[in-house]
């Protein structure tokens, strides 16, 4: 079966790190999987201390999928300079679910704003180079929950339609969360409608 666009989407799951040098100012860029903007503080807190005598931490997220959720900061360069051409670099990679950050030391010389503008975006480009991309497939999530006895049947139609079990407690009556592939939810209810005693519920997506 071809999969459209909207199938997939494309993310990283792992921290990396790169660096641009420009006449005395460093630049290093880290990027980072983040799936809620929560997960931003943290993150943050330790980059700074990772980090205690840096100028700057100027970064952009975008999280999701509907082109909403997203996030950029100059903190404290000139306006336009920093936040937005590190997203424009997650974006000309259409990736989502990711932080990038990149902390800059003042190397002594006014770089203006092109410089700037170049010197985040080059950053930025830099890292998501040695950034490995994943292909993630679009994902409605729902709850099961079942009768134990029917344990085996659920778990061959959660393999056959290629869901992602995200959790599950397992004791006389089963509660798991899956993500069931988006092309794929019509067929899979419609196999879980010919078992007796399962519930299924969407939670998102």
């Amino acid at each position: 079966m071809m999969m459209t666009e909207k199938d997939f989407y494309n993310s990283i799951d792992k921290q990396t790190v790169a660096e641009f040098k420009d006449r005395g100012s460093r630049f290093i860029a880290m990027a980072f999987p983040i799936t809620a903007k929560e997960m931003l503080k943290p993150i943050m807190a330790s980059v700074k201390a990772q980090h205690p005598k840096a100028a700057h931490f100027c970064f952009a997220y975008r999280i999701g999928l509907d082109g909403n959720n997203f996030r950029s900061t100059d903190d404290g360069e000139p306006a336009g300079t920093a936040g937005k051409p590190i997203l424009g670099q997650i974006d000309s990679k259409e990736l989502t679910d990711i932080l990038i950050i990149v902390v800059r030391y003042f190397g002594g010389t006014l770089l203006g704003v092109p410089g700037l503008i170049n010197a985040y975006k080059t950053a930025a480009s830099l890292v998501l180079q040695v950034t490995p991309v994943l292909q993630k497939q679009v994902e409605v999530v729902y709850r099961l929950q079942f009768d134990y006895t029917i344990m085996n049947d659920i778990m061959q139609i959660i393999r056959q339609y290629n869901c992602t079990i995200q959790s599950q407690e397992l004791q006389l009556f089963c509660s798991m969360v899956i993500g069931i592939p988006i092309k794929r939810v019509e067929g899979l209810l419609n196999r879980l409608q010919d078992i007796q005693n399962i519930e299924a519920t969407k939670i998102s997506g």
